[in-house]
């Protein structure tokens, strides 16, 4: 569980707080809209997924509240970027990206490349992942891959409360459109986060969770929790794992997982979107280039298979990656 993960070297003049991973969310928004005016937030449902204090902190002008368009007010949003706000645009579910990916993809990713630099687009989009709680296949991808190809997206997949709010706030001042992907899974779990206004995580900079010296197991987004339930058994068994966290997809901080597979000489990577094409695939690809003469094994994917996910809890439970294939996976290349 995120409550037993070694809370994170915070060393600055402000105290900490306790806080789930939403009201890390909440509190990164609300710093960040009481430091800078430009910086608005527009969406869906957004008193009904975690925002009703920043509907009452703030006035219309600054939180809008839309119909259920997500084409509609993405394109908007991306127009007042480029016109000096920063919106924080909230799509609510992740599968919802699909129909706003035409203004995020052809607009946001492209614009300040076809301006020749002219013009900037600071936005982020917000979005959050329903899994394992029974919502069918039209509500319940990891749509992270789909956008990692898309040149101009800095994609972040945030595991821990602390993290969340560091680069959530980061994304909010970068000058380039940044998509943040949620975990539904976590919001509820806790840890000491820096109550700084200024507490910030660079985008592109990945975290080594627990240090390790016999096998690199890098965990994608909420599999966090599962990773290291996994390296507490491995342990015991005597197999000494190294958990490494990117945090951010794009740009990818490769330094970090080359030195620990380097380290380490051995590779397994847990993701919880689906195998082809994933984000695993990718990380995977990166060290077969550019490590490959420190692997003393195959590199191992545990991730869930190409196959919609099932309205049932009971098959649901059956698809995604466990704390037994992580175990089984690092076994196979002892």
């Amino acid at each position: 569980m995120l409550d037993t993960i070694e809370e994170p070297p915070i060393a600055d003049k402000y105290t900490t707080a306790r806080l789930s991973y939403m009201d890390a969310i909440v509190l990164a928004q609300k710093e960040e809209m009481l430091r800078d005016e430009s910086v608005v937030l527009i969406g869906e449902d957004i008193s009904i997924y975690g925002g009703t204090e920043l509907v009452k902190s703030f006035d219309e002008n600054r939180v809008r509240n839309m119909p259920i368009s997500e084409n509609s007010f993405t394109g908007m949003g991306i127009g007042a970027a480029m016109t000096g706000l920063r919106p924080i645009v909230d799509l609510t579910i992740a599968s919802f990206t699909y129909l706003a990916s035409d203004q995020i993809i052809n607009q946001a990713s492209k614009l300040r490349y076809m301006t020749g630099g002219q013009i900037q687009v600071p936005i982020v989009f917000r979005t959050g992942m329903y899994y394992k709680i029974g919502n069918a296949a039209q509500h319940s991808d990891r749509p992270y891959p789909f956008f990692m190809s898309a040149p101009g997206l800095k994609i972040i997949v945030p595991s821990t409360p602390a993290d969340m709010k560091g680069l959530l706030k980061s994304a909010v001042r970068d000058d380039d459109p940044v998509m943040i992907f949620e975990d539904c899974n976590l919001w509820a779990k806790k840890q000491q986060v820096s109550t700084d206004p200024d507490y910030l995580i660079p985008v592109g900079r990945a975290d080594i969770k627990r240090a390790g010296s016999d096998v690199t197991i890098i965990s994608i987004g909420a599999c966090l929790p599962m990773v290291l339930a996994a390296s507490d058994t491995l342990q015991k068994q005597g197999i000494s794992a190294e958990v490494v966290d990117p945090r951010t997809l794009v740009p990818l901080d490769r330094e970090t997982l080359i030195q620990s597979v380097a380290k380490t000489g051995r590779l397994v990577i847990v993701d919880n979107a689906h195998r082809t094409n994933s984000a695993a695939s990718e990380i995977a690809a990166v060290i077969a280039e550019e490590a490959f003469e420190s692997l003393r094994k195959p590199i191992q994917r545990v991730t869930t298979p190409d196959v919609h996910i099932p309205f049932s809890s009971v098959l649901e439970k059956t698809v995604y990656p466990t704390v037994a294939d992580v175990i089984e996976a690092v076994n196979k290349i002892q």
